[in-house]
């Protein structure tokens, strides 16, 4: 079980740095990717190990990819239109949206 902790934290950690450092919206769109599928991680494992005989951890697990992939259709869709508008997908530009 602790390799499995273990190996969701590393993804997390890297998720977690890549969205605080990125400057690129496609990077930080991967980076919540990963971090999603640490999160993924963590509820079959803690389902696993917890009670295996229910299938609650594998349900939401398979919500948070339903929303994930949700949430990629319309992040790149905003990264489409940011790039028609302003020829450009750097988050320092961000200010400039506001109306």
């Amino acid at each position: 079980m602790f390799y499995y902790l273990a190996l969701a934290a590393v993804l997390f950690a890297i998720g977690l740095f890549g969205v605080m450092t990125r400057r690129n919206l496609i990077g930080i769109l991967m980076s919540l990717e990963l971090m999603f599928n640490a999160a993924n991680i963590n509820l079959v494992t803690f389902n696993r190990f917890i009670a295996p005989e229910h299938i609650v951890g594998q349900m939401f697990a398979i919500f948070v990819v339903v929303v994930a992939a949700a949430e990629a259709v319309v992040g790149l869709a905003l990264v489409l239109v940011i790039y028609r508008n302003w020829r450009g997908i750097g988050t320092e530009n961000i200010s400039i949206m506001k109306w």
